[in-house]
C-alpha cells in the first residue's frame, strides 16, 4: 500500500442521506453507499469523503453528534460502517470520515450531565460562563454564531449560566481545554481508524480552541473572499494558536496507524493563517481552500487564485480545490447551467496541481432545486425564515437554504431518480430535471459531462504529470485564455482553457498531441492551436 496515498487523491463527497436508499425509507443510508461504489470506481476517484452518519438526533442532519462511536438508525449500524469500509478497500478506494469536533448535541448523555448542575460529573466539558449584569442575564461577551445572526450564547434554566453553542442552540460546544474531554474525543478518533477508516474530513477545525480570556471580538465589517458579510473579526474564536497545537496534536494521534491516515480541515481564512494548520508538515495534511466556492468565470479571477495558492502552498505541500459542497450553491448553477462552461470548469479543477474534491450530483450537472424558506428541513434556513421575505432569498445568489444543495443524487429516469422507490416520498423532492440529468441517461451520451469527468480522471491517472507534475503558469496568451503545464520527470501536459465567446488562436510549436478535448472545434495543426468558446484542451509533448 502506498503510504503517501494522499498526494494523489481524488476526493467525492457523499452526503448520505441523500445518496441511495437501499431499504425503501425515502432516506440514503450506508448500504446504499456501498451499494454504488462501482459508480465511483467508475467515475475515477480514489477518495471517499462519507458525511456525518453517526447516532444524532438530526436536528443538523448529523452534525449534532449524540454518540460518536454509533450510526444513527436510519443509516444502519456499526456492521454497516464496517462493510463500507471494507468494500470500499476491496474496491482500491480510500475512505475519509467527516468528523465533528467543535461540539455534540444537546441530546449527547456528556451535555444533559453537564447542563444538570455545575458539580456534576461532566460539568466542565463544555465551555460555561456566567452572564453579566443583574442576575448574570446579560451574556457573557459578544460572540456571534457561525453566521452572525445571533449570539453564540444560551441561557440554561437548569445552571443558571450561559453555554457556548457557536453554531446551533442545540449544538453546544466542547471545553477542550479539559484534558478528559481531549482524550474522550480521540478515543472516539481511534475507535474509527481501528475500523479501518483512512482519516477525516475535520468539521468547522477552526473554531475549537476559542481564547481563555473569553475577549470580545472586535467590530469590523468586511467580505470574506467566500462571499459572506462578516460584521465582527473573530480574533479570539477562530484560527487561535491553539487551534493550530491542535492540528498538531490530533495529527501525533493518528500517526500512529500504517498507512497513514489523512487529516483535512474545513478552516476559514487567507492563505497565510490557513498554512499554519500545517505548519511543517506535522499538523493537518491539507486544508479546504473555499475561494473557488465564489468563482467568477473568467481568466482573471481563476489566474490570481491558483497563483496565489501557488505561492502559500508550493510543494511539497498541496492545496485543494472545491466548487461546491453540501452547504453551497451547486456550481452548475452558478455557471447559468451552462455545459461548456462546466466542462472548462471541470477540466481546470481536475488538471491543477493538488487535491481536488467533487460533491456528489457534481459530475452529472445537477443545480441547485428551489425550495422556498417556509419549506425548509434545513435548521439554518429556518433562521432566515422569520425576517427574510421570500422574493429577497430566491433572487440570492448564494442559496440561504442548504436543501436544495443536498436533494437525492439522480440514478436514473425512473420516478425519484432511482434513489428510492417510486411509491415512496424521499426525504427532500428530487429535482425536476432528473429524467435527463442521471447517471444512466449521461452514461449512455458520449458528450455528456459524466463522461466528460471520466476522461479527464482516467487520462489524469495515466499521465503521472497531471497527478504528481509541478506546475507553471503560461504567459503571453490571448486575453480570456488561461494556460498552463504540468511537468512531472520528462512527460509536459499543457492546459489551455478559453473563457471567451469566440475562437482564439494559440502558437504552441511542434510534437504535441491532444489527450483531452472539450470540444470537437478545437484543433490543432502543425503548430497552431484553435481553441473554441467555452472550451478547454489538454496537449502532450510526443
Amino acid at each position: 500500500m502506498n503510504a503517501s496515498w494522499w498526494k494523489e487523491c481524488v476526493i467525492y463527497q457523499v452526503y448520505p442521506r441523500s445518496f441511495f436508499d437501499s431499504n425503501g425509507d425515502g432516506i440514503g443510508d450506508l448500504a446504499g453507499i456501498t451499494e454504488k461504489l462501482n459508480h465511483l470506481v467508475d467515475l475515477g476517484v480514489n477518495t471517499l469523503w462519507v458525511s456525518p452518519f453517526f447516532k444524532s438526533p438530526q436536528a443538523d442532519f448529523g452534525y449534532d453528534i449524540s454518540d460518536y462511536c454509533d450510526v444513527a438508525n436510519e443509516y444502519g449500524n456499526l456492521d454497516d460502517a464496517k462493510k463500507l469500509i471494507d468494500e470500499a478497500h476491496a474496491k482500491g478506494l480510500r475512505i475519509l470520515f467527516d468528523l465533528v469536533l467543535n461540539h455534540t448535541s444537546d441530546q449527547h448523555p456528556w451535555f444533559i450531565d453537564s447542563k444538570s448542575s455545575r458539580n456534576s460529573q461532566h460539568a466542565d466539558w463544555y465551555i460555561w460562563r456566567d452572564g453579566r449584569g443583574p442576575n448574570g442575564r446579560l451574556r457573557p461577551n459578544n460572540w456571534r454564531s457561525g453566521l452572525e445572526i445571533k449570539s453564540a450564547w444560551h441561557w440554561s434554566r437548569e445552571r443558571k449560566q450561559w453555554y457556548l453553542g457557536t453554531f446551533l442552540p442545540c449544538q453546544p460546544d466542547l471545553n477542550w481545554r479539559n484534558p478528559q474531554v481531549r482524550e474522550a474525543m480521540f478515543d472516539a478518533v481511534r475507535f474509527w481508524l481501528d475500523m479501518g477508516v483512512d482519516g477525516f474530513r475535520l468539521d468547522m477545525f477552526g473554531a475549537i480552541m476559542k481564547d481563555p480570556d473569553f475577549r470580545s471580538n472586535p467590530f469590523h465589517p468586511y467580505f470574506e473572499p467566500s462571499e459572506l458579510f462578516r460584521l465582527w473579526r473573530r480574533d479570539f474564536t477562530e484560527n487561535t494558536q491553539d487551534n493550530f497545537e491542535l492540528a498538531k496534536e490530533l495529527r501525533s494521534v493518528c500517526a500512529k496507524y500504517e498507512p497513514e491516515r489523512v487529516l483535512i480541515g474545513e478552516v476559514f481564512g487567507p492563505p497565510d493563517v490557513l498554512k499554519q494548520y500545517i505548519g511543517d508538515g506535522a499538523g493537518l495534511h491539507f486544508t479546504f481552500l473555499f475561494d473557488f466556492l465564489a468563482f467568477r468565470f473568467n481568466k482573471e479571477y481563476f489566474t490570481n487564485r491558483i497563483r496565489s495558492y501557488e505561492k502559500h502552498f508550493a510543494p511539497p505541500f498541496l492545496p485543494t480545490y472545491v466548487v461546491e459542497n453540501h452547504d453551497r450553491s451547486r456550481s452548475f448553477s452558478r455557471l447559468g447551467q451552462d455545459i461548456f462552461k462546466a466542462k472548462v470548469l471541470a477540466l481546470m479543477m481536475l488538471t491543477l496541481r493538488g487535491v481536488p474534491v467533487i460533491y456528489q450530483g457534481q459530475e452529472l450537472g445537477m443545480p441547485n432545486t428551489y425550495i422556498p424558506l417556509a419549506k425548509a428541513q434545513d435548521p439554518i434556513a429556518r433562521q432566515y425564515f422569520w425576517w427574510m421575505p421570500e422574493a429577497i432569498s430566491k433572487r440570492l445568489s448564494e442559496r440561504i437554504n442548504r436543501d436544495e444543495v443536498r436533494t437525492p443524487m439522480q440514478w436514473t429516469s425512473k420516478p425519484n431518480a432511482g434513489f428510492c422507490p417510486e411509491n415512496i416520498q424521499p426525504w427532500l423532492p428530487v429535482n425536476n430535471n432528473y429524467l435527463d440529468c442521471n447517471v444512466e441517461i449521461q452514461s449512455s451520451y458520449r458528450n455528456s459531462l459524466l463522461n466528460w469527468y471520466k476522461e479527464i480522471l482516467h487520462t489524469r491517472k495515466e499521465c503521472s504529470s497531471l497527478s504528481r507534475g509541478d506546475l507553471v503558469l503560461i504567459s503571453n496568451l490571448p486575453e480570456h485564455v488561461l494556460g498552463y503545464s504540468r511537468t512531472y520527470e520528462t512527460e509536459t501536459v499543457y492546459i489551455y482553457l478559453n473563457f471567451s465567446t469566440r475562437d482564439e488562436h494559440i502558437e504552441v510549436g511542434k510534437g504535441k498531441k491532444v489527450i483531452l478535448s472539450s470540444d470537437p472545434g478545437n484543433l490543432l495543426g502543425e503548430t497552431l492551436l484553435k481553441i473554441a468558446p467555452y472550451a478547454g484542451i489538454a496537449l502532450k509533448e510526443i
